[in-house]
């Protein structure tokens, strides 16, 4: 994987996992790889793995059974949503916005160009 310089590797990998959770790659309820499998997928030292999923399981994202390794938690994709839901609110969209300030980019310009990115990008939802 290649990862950012502007956030840690553990916050990296751990929006890695939730995107699996997401995409049911990885369903609420069933394992999730081990430790030292991701930290092999991942090429990273395991401890760095060890810490996504200690942060994971602070959010309440996944849970450890003793024996049996790690899952996701029933309620993996309402968490894994408000926890980027508020994360894009707080720092991306700040971020965002400046840009847009900056480049005098209006709001209608900007809704136009979603509308269209929604319509060619997810075509049977819109």
């Amino acid at each position: 994987m290649d990862f950012k310089d502007k956030q840690a590797i553990y916050l990296q990998i751990a929006d890695y996992i939730c995107e699996q959770i997401l995409l049911a790659k990885w369903p609420p309820g069933e394992r999730i790889p081990s430790v030292r499998d991701l930290a092999a997928l991942m090429e990273v030292n395991p401890n760095t793995v060890m810490r996504t999923y200690d942060f994971l399981q602070s959010q309440e994202i996944i849970f450890n059974k003793r024996g049996i390794g790690y899952s996701a938690d029933d309620k993996a994709v309402e968490k894994i949503l408000a926890y980027k839901r508020e994360r894009f609110l707080a720092i991306e969209l700040p971020d965002l916005f400046k840009s847009l300030y900056l480049l005098n980019i209006g709001m209608d310009e900007v809704s136009e160009r979603y509308q269209k990115f929604v319509e060619e990008m997810y075509p049977l939802t819109s």
